[in-house]
């Protein structure tokens, strides 16, 4: 192949993936090369890029196709008025989406004995909600599929954090996600870490997919889905709270690629 012209090798590449692409740059220089091609980028970047760059100045400034595909994976791009945030899985090219809390529907009358939006320095968000005194508690969030990246299966996973939880290991959460006309999967679990270490509860799932987040928050998978990307339809999110919770941060509802995508 190191024959070929650099063009035809680029358009070789780009009929790849963005991890695939990375890893063969490193095959030669003639490779490495191309590997850096516009040609190749665009066709990795979403088709609605322009609109993304837009509302962050500093990705018009990148100095190739490349560069931006790196700048949308490596950083967050907060959209709807602070309310969602966007980014591309770096090895796929894939979007990946997070529903802000204040993007969510909320079953209940505002009171700050309940729950109420606050700020919180890690947080990606301009503001968070915290639980309080909680009886009952809903919170909806949706996307439609039109949004999302074609022929993927997507997971969806609720990030929050305890913050001096109260009697937070005896309150179960159930989480909900379903599509219009498509399975409705919902799960009861605890989003305590240590709740079930030593002792069962029958009333809660094991805490599969519980786990610590490279920004420190923590999340759990709420359910998955497949988009063929020929649907124009929404994908409906529910986390229902029950019970007394004090100091509970939720920051959104993540949805992203599967790892095996």
């Amino acid at each position: 192949m190191e024959s070929l012209p650099e063009g035809c090798i680029a358009s070789i590449l780009s009929r790849t993936t963005p991890e695939d692409v990375c890893r063969l740059s490193l095959v030669s220089k003639t490779f490495c090369s191309a590997a850096d091609s516009d040609t190749i980028w665009d066709r990795f970047l979403p088709s609605d890029f322009h609109s993304i760059v837009s509302l962050s100045p500093s990705l018009a400034n990148a100095s190739s196709k490349k560069a931006l595909y790196l700048a949308l994976s490596i950083h967050l791009v907060i959209i709807d008025d602070g309310k969602k945030s966007f980014q591309l899985d770096m090895k796929s090219g894939k979007k990946c989406y997070m529903l802000g809390a204040r993007s969510f529907s909320i079953d209940v009358v505002y009171d700050e004995r309940h729950w109420r939006w606050t700020t919180y320095p890690k947080s990606r968000f301009p503001e968070v909600a915290m639980l309080g005194i909680v009886r009952r508690l809903v919170f909806r969030g949706m996307i439609n599929k039109i949004c999302l990246s074609p022929n993927t299966q997507y997971g969806s996973y609720l990030v929050f954090r305890n913050i001096d939880a109260l009697n937070v290991h005896k309150v179960p959460v159930l989480l909900a996600i379903n599509t219009v006309g498509g399975d409705f999967i919902t799960k009861m679990v605890s989003l305590d870490p240590d709740s079930l270490q030593g002792e069962e509860h029958d009333q809660f799932e094991r805490l599969q997919g519980l786990s610590v987040r490279s920004d420190d928050w923590l999340e759990i998978e709420m359910g998955e889905f497949f988009n063929s990307g020929l649907e124009d339809e929404e994908v409906h999110m529910s986390v229902a709270v029950g019970y007394v919770f004090t100091h509970l941060i939720i920051e959104g509802i993540e949805i992203r690629p599967k790892k095996n995508n």
